[in-house]
C-alpha cells in the first residue's frame, strides 16, 4: 500500500487501523446485515451507533450531564450564525476575540444578527500571536465571548481564558481531543469533525443546557438548538455515516489511554518540529513561542522561490499538503491526533537534508 504521509488542514490524515476497521465493516456493519450507509438513522442498529459514539465522547472529555452533544451539519461555518440567532439576547450584544480568519468570518456573521463588541484582536500583528483580552469588559449585557481555541491558518492556540461571567464559546475545530480541558469552563464548544474527529460533513456541538431553549419565535427550526437537542439530533437525516466513523475515532483514542495519553504525543511531536525549525538557519516560525499551536504549524524561508523548492522536494519524499493557506503563504504542517510521531520525524529530517542541499 503505496500511503503518503498527509498534512493536509483538513479533511485530514486519518489513522490507518481505523480507516481499515471502517472497511471490514462496510459491507456489514455491527453484524447488523447491512452497511452502516444503508441503516435508517430511526434503526435499532443504527440509534446504538449514535449512543455509543455520546457515550464514548461524554467520556473521554468528560462532559458533564448539564451539557447536550448534538451532531449537526453545515460546518462550524453555520455555527457563525446559529450561535448569535440562538444566544445573543435583545439588547445585549456578544464579545468576539479576534484570532484570524475564522473569528473574523464569526464575527462578520454574528454582526447580522446583533450588537456585536471586539473584545480584543491581534489583527496589527498579523494574528501572530493571541491578544491581551484581559480588559474585557464585565457586563450584564454581555450574551457570551466567543474565541477560536486553535487557530488553523495562522497557527496560534489559547492557553487560556478570558475571565467573565459571560458563557465562552469556542470553536474548537482543529484542536478537539487534542489536549485535556474543563468543559466547565465553557457555555459551549463546537467542533468541524474532519481535523480530528472523522470525516467531513458532521459538526460536534458541546452545549450547557441552559443556553438552550432561548431563540426568538422566528427562527426556522433546523437553526433551533432545542430542535436538536430534544429530537438527539435525530429530527432529520443526521449524517450517519460521518457519526459511525467518530465513534471509530473515539474508540481508537480511547485504546490509546484517552486525551491524556493523546496530549502527550502531540506535545512531543510539536516539540519536535518546533525544535527542528528554531534550530534551522533557512526555516523560521512567524508565532510567538508561548502561542504556538500543537495541531497547525505554519513556518517559512526567506523567499517564496525557496518555500516552493522546499514544496517541491517534500513531495518527491511523499510528503504532501504542506503548502502553506494563501492567506499567509509559506508552509504550514497539520499534525492532528492520527499523526505518528514517525511522520513527524520524517518532515524534520526532509527539513535539514533540504537546508543542506541550500548551503
Amino acid at each position: 500500500m503505496d500511503r503518503v504521509v498527509n498534512f493536509s488542514a483538513g479533511p485530514s490524515a486519518m489513522p490507518l487501523e481505523v480507516l481499515m476497521r471502517a472497511q471490514s465493516e462496510l459491507v456489514d456493519t455491527n453484524h447488523a446485515g447491512m452497511s452502516v450507509l444503508e441503516m435508517s438513522h430511526r434503526s435499532k442498529a443504527f440509534e446504538e451507533i449514535l449512543s455509543n459514539t455520546k457515550q464514548r465522547l461524554r467520556k473521554l472529555m468528560n462532559i458533564p450531564e448539564n451539557y447536550k452533544i448534538l451532531f449537526l451539519q453545515g460546518g462550524a461555518s453555520l455555527q457563525f450564525s446559529m450561535i448569535p440567532l440562538n444566544l445573543l439576547q435583545k439588547d445585549h450584544e456578544a464579545a468576539y476575540i479576534i484570532t484570524g480568519s475564522w473569528s473574523q468570518k464569526a464575527l462578520k456573521e454574528a454582526k447580522k444578527v446583533g450588537q456585536t463588541t471586539v473584545a480584543a484582536t491581534s489583527e496589527e500583528d498579523q494574528f501572530r500571536q493571541i491578544p491581551d483580552f484581559s480588559q474585557i469588559t464585565q457586563s450584564k449585557n454581555l450574551s457570551y465571548v466567543h474565541i477560536t481555541g486553535n487557530n488553523t491558518i495562522e497557527g496560534t492556540r489559547f492557553t487560556h481564558l478570558p475571565k467573565t461571567d459571560a458563557p465562552i464559546i469556542n470553536d474548537w475545530s482543529s484542536g478537539i481531543l487534542s489536549e485535556e480541558i474543563n468543559v466547565s469552563d465553557y457555555g459551549m464548544i463546537y467542533a468541524g469533525a474532519q481535523k480530528n474527529l472523522g470525516p467531513s460533513g458532521v459538526t460536534v456541538v458541546i452545549i450547557r443546557d441552559d443556553l438552550i431553549g432561548h431563540a426568538p419565535d422566528g427562527l426556522p427550526t433546523m437553526l433551533n438548538y432545542e430542535t436538536h437537542a430534544k429530537a438527539d439530533s435525530l429530527y432529520h437525516t443526521p449524517p450517519t455515516f460521518g457519526i459511525y466513523m467518530i465513534g471509530l475515532m473515539l474508540e481508537w483514542i480511547d485504546s490509546l489511554g484517552g486525551v491524556k495519553e493523546i496530549e502527550r504525543r502531540n506535545r512531543e511531536k510539536a516539540s519536535l518540529l518546533y525544535e527542528t525549525i528554531d534550530q534551522s538557519t533557512i526555516f523560521h516560525s512567524p508565532v510567538k513561542k508561548e502561542d504556538r499551536s500543537l495541531m497547525n504549524v505554519p513556518f517559512k524561508t526567506d523567499s517564496e522561490e525557496t518555500d516552493r523548492a522546499f514544496l517541491h522536494f517534500a513531495a518527491s519524499k511523499q510528503l504532501v499538503e504542506l503548502k502553506g493557506h494563501r492567506s499567509v503563504g509559506g508552509m504550514r504542517a497539520s499534525i492532528y491526533n492520527a499523526m505518528p510521531l514517525e511522520h513527524v520525524e520524517r518532515l524534520c529530517e526532509a527539513m535539514r537534508e533540504f537546508e543542506e542541499t541550500m548551503k
